[in-house]
């Protein structure tokens, strides 16, 4: 009996330890939840100090630029700061100026005024036309400012240049005393020359304007090329080639370029000149290089034109509105030197 209980007891003590250990095995244990990342906080950011506005005598300048000077944006005052006075507010500059700004000046026009000097003066400043420099022939060291170059001046009238018009918006005016041409019973024009004295004071004027502006080379133009059917100044006697060699004003093609396209230029003009195609491709690298011109395929006044506006700027030996192989490889080598963004 007593060995039947001690077996009955050693089962159940067996049993028991048995269960016990399946029981630890089996015990829950919650999951450990992943910790979140931490998320950023934005801050707006701390604007840089900026420049001080000078004052002198009560008028305001801004003469520092902060914007980005390689996307031709500027902040500076060429002139005092223009500022609205509303009734019973201020208007502060705690926050001047913003970066996102540039010139309204994009553009440099060259004319002559086919009038002498007292004439010019008189019709620049009493009568509907106007430019923002006059440029005289006297032989002194003056230049007459007429209109401030934050002003729109009337000098260029109905024009184009590229995807541009009516550029007495964008644009500053120079004119030069000088009387234009004269025609013969043909049609002949013959121009004046301009005097020594006169370009030196063009060159320095022009070249302190497209510094400031940081206008592009090919943006300094005659009124001729951004109004090739109604002007013809300043001229083929106008010394844009002197501009561009001594001064870096403006545009002139390469000489080599030049040279590689006559081949080809001349092949084209003695057997293709009268194509309709032919015509519509050089229309179309007139337009392409930036004057106003719709293409139509014919030899039409408006091409010829055109074309002389071209010749007195960048072929002024012979500036008789017919595409020659010289002018027809200038014309290349300019598209190909300043290409149309």
């Amino acid at each position: 009996m007593r060995k039947t209980l001690y077996i009955i007891g050693l089962s159940t003590l067996i049993f028991s330890c048995t269960s016990q250990k399946n029981i630890k095995k089996s015990t829950y244990r919650p999951k450990t939840v992943a910790s979140q990342p931490k998320v950023a906080v934005k801050t707006d950011p701390v604007e840089k100090p900026k420049p001080k506005i000078t004052n002198e005598h009560g008028v305001e300048f801004f003469t520092t630029n902060i914007a980005d000077a390689t996307k031709n944006d500027n902040t500076v005052s060429y002139g005092s700061i223009v500022s609205a006075k509303p009734a019973g507010y201020k208007v502060v500059k705690t926050h001047f100026p913003a970066i996102a700004q540039n010139f309204r000046q994009k553009y440099l026009i060259l004319h002559y005024t086919v009038l002498p000097d007292d004439k010019s003066v008189q019709v620049l400043t009493q009568q509907s036309v106007s430019a923002h420099y006059l440029v005289n022939n006297l032989g002194d060291n003056e230049i007459y400012q007429l209109v401030d170059e934050n002003k729109r001046s009337y000098h260029a009238g109905v024009s184009a240049w590229r995807a541009d018009k009516n550029l007495n918006d964008t644009s500053i005016g120079i004119e030069i005393v000088n009387m234009g041409y004269t025609a013969d019973a043909a049609g002949v024009k013959t121009f004046q020359p301009f005097s020594d004295d006169q370009i030196k004071k063009v060159a320095a004027l022009a070249k302190d304007i497209v510094t400031r502006y940081q206008i592009p080379a090919t943006n300094v133009l005659a009124h001729s090329d951004i109004a090739p059917t109604r002007k013809q100044d300043p001229g083929p006697l106008f010394p844009w080639k002197k501009l561009y060699d001594e001064y870096q004003i403006g545009m002139w093609y390469d000489e080599t370029a030049k040279q590689t396209l006559l081949a080809t230029s001349q092949t084209d003009i003695s057997a293709r000149y009268n194509e309709p195609s032919f015509i519509f491709m050089v229309q179309t690298a007139l337009q392409k290089f930036g004057y106003d011109l719709q293409p139509s395929g014919k030899w039409d006044d408006v091409t010829k034109k055109t074309i002389e506006a071209l010749q007195y700027h960048f072929r002024p030996q012979n500036y008789d509105g017919i595409m020659d192989a010289e002018t027809w490889a200038i014309l290349q080598a300019l598209n190909q030197k300043y290409p149309s963004k």
